[in-house]
Order: structure tokens, then C-alpha cells, then sequence
């Protein structure tokens, strides 16, 4: 009888501590900001776990049986108002709404003294297109994978220089919003995995200069530029702070530092929102 006790004590014991652990999990999603560039986190009540899609793109998942969480990824171009995620769970499809209100971006100038890397000739802009078809496959990456971290570590030391999301000007030229987040260090300073992932593209581009993307599952996807080295190759899978490069000044820069961007659902979002300790 008292093994009994015992062992009914030890169940109880074991069915608290996954509790408690599968609350922890939940602390570690991202700091929701449901602006443009931010991110939404959508609770999802279904047995199974469902698919769900925000214009078309495939959204993360995660979570468990009714308790699932859809981390969305809000583009910069967003509207402010009421958006649908469209979800489907057994077979039955299902709108779930949420508001995007208003983030005024600052704006930024800055003179850059190549002014192909502002007006790029027909040569350049002959390489430009073969490298965004490259780009973009990497960006659009998709890998089915539920053990995802969701709390990074901060990729490089140095202070934040260019915030996402700002609104540029290049030579006096209106350019797209800044899609990263900028951390100023020296040439050759270390470049870290903030999580765990997959090496799925490596390359020296015209605008970002020497260039490695993760990919860390479920359309989560970073991407590291203006890099002096690169020392990972494609298909090499990392760990948190393994290095995977150095600072450099490669590409369209001003100065050494290295351009952090963060993908979910194929659209870039505030890095931010990702760092434990912010």
C-alpha cells in the first residue's frame, strides 16, 4: 500500500514539473507587438495541431492540444485595423481577427559615398536580380520543426545604431524601410547563432555584402550582412553562440557593423521582440 502511495505521489510529482516546465516553454515566445514589423500571438483552441495562414504566407505554430499559439508575423506595409488569420483544424477553415494599430517609424539619411550601391548601373543591376531570386528562396524557407526557440541571443556585441523599421533616404533618395536591426562593433568582432539552426544560404551580395541566413524552423528565419568572414558553410547546423562569422563593412555600409534581420512568415519583423534581455 505504501508503494502505491509512493508511486501515485511520484506521478503527481512528475505531471506538476511538466506543467511547470511547459510554462516556462510558454514565457519564451517573443514580446507580442501588433504594429507594423511587429508580431501577433494568436491563441488557437484545437485538439490537433492546426495550420494557419496570414495573406496566403504559412504561419508558425506551436504549443499543444488546445493550448496552440500562431506567432505571425506582421509586414511593414500593414494597414492599421482588423486583419484575418485564416486557420484550418480537422478539416474546417476558420477567420481569427486581430487589430494592428499605428507605429510611426523615424526617418533616416544617409550619404553614401558609392553611388552605384544608391544608383546601381545595368551590370549591377543584371547581378541584383539574380541575387534576389537567391535571397528570396531564403527568406521564404520553410522546415517543419516544433523544438524552436523563440528567446535569442543578442548576435554580436556593441550598441544598437539603426533601429528597425526606419524610414530611409539615400543620398536624398527615398529607399524601403530599414528591414533589420543594426549593432555597431568593430571589423572582425565575433558574430553569433542566437539559436539553434540550420546554415541555408551563404553568399557575397551587392547590397549586403557577405551574407549568412538560419534557419531556425517554421519560417522563422535570420539573416547576418555586411560580414568581413564567414565561417560556416551551407547545410552546417549551429547552436546557440556557436560563431558563424565576423563584423565587416562589406556591401552598402558606412562603417563596420553588422545588419540583423529577423523573417517570420516571410516578412521581416522587429529583431527586438526576439532578445532575452532587450
Amino acid at each position: 500500500m505504501q508503494f502505491m502511495k509512493n508511486k501515485i505521489i511520484y506521478i503527481v510529482f512528475t505531471i506538476a514539473f511538466l506543467g511547470m516546465a511547459y510554462s516556462g516553454y510558454a514565457l519564451e515566445l517573443p514580446e507580442e507587438s501588433v504594429v507594423p514589423g511587429g508580431i501577433a500571438i494568436i491563441s488557437i483552441k484545437a485538439e490537433d495541431k492546426p495550420e494557419a495562414w496570414f495573406y496566403d504566407r504559412k504561419v508558425m505554430i506551436l504549443g499543444s492540444n488546445n493550448d496552440w499559439k500562431a506567432i505571425v508575423g506582421i509586414p511593414l506595409s500593414a494597414k492599421t485595423g482588423t486583419h484575418n488569420l485564416k486557420v484550418k483544424s480537422n478539416g474546417v477553415e476558420t477567420n481569427y481577427q486581430f487589430e494592428v494599430a499605428n507605429k510611426d517609424y523615424e526617418t533616416q539619411h544617409i550619404t553614401i559615398k558609392d553611388k552605384r550601391k544608391v544608383n546601381p548601373n545595368d551590370q549591377d543591376m543584371s547581378r541584383i536580380s539574380k541575387e534576389q531570386k537567391l535571397i528570396s528562396k531564403a527568406k521564404s524557407h520553410w522546415s517543419n520543426k516544433d523544438d524552436i526557440s523563440l528567446n535569442f541571443a543578442k548576435p554580436a556585441e556593441g550598441s544598437y545604431s539603426s533601429p528597425f523599421g526606419l524610414r530611409r533616404f539615400f543620398n536624398k533618395q527615398a529607399r524601403n524601410p530599414h528591414s533589420g536591426l543594426d549593432i555597431a562593433a568593430s571589423k572582425g568582432s565575433p558574430i553569433i547563432a542566437p539559436a539553434d539552426g540550420t546554415v541555408i544560404n551563404t553568399g557575397e551580395y551587392f547590397f549586403n555584402g557577405n551574407t549568412v541566413f538560419l534557419d531556425h524552423g517554421q519560417g522563422l528565419i535570420t539573416m547576418y550582412c555586411h560580414m568581413d568572414s564567414i565561417s560556416i558553410e551551407e547545410g552546417a547546423q549551429v547552436k546557440t553562440g556557436d560563431i558563424i562569422g565576423n563584423v565587416g563593412l562589406t556591401g552598402r555600409v558606412t562603417g563596420a557593423h553588422l545588419h540583423w534581420s529577423v523573417m517570420l512568415n516571410n516578412v521581416t519583423v522587429d529583431p527586438i521582440l526576439f532578445l532575452e534581455q532587450k
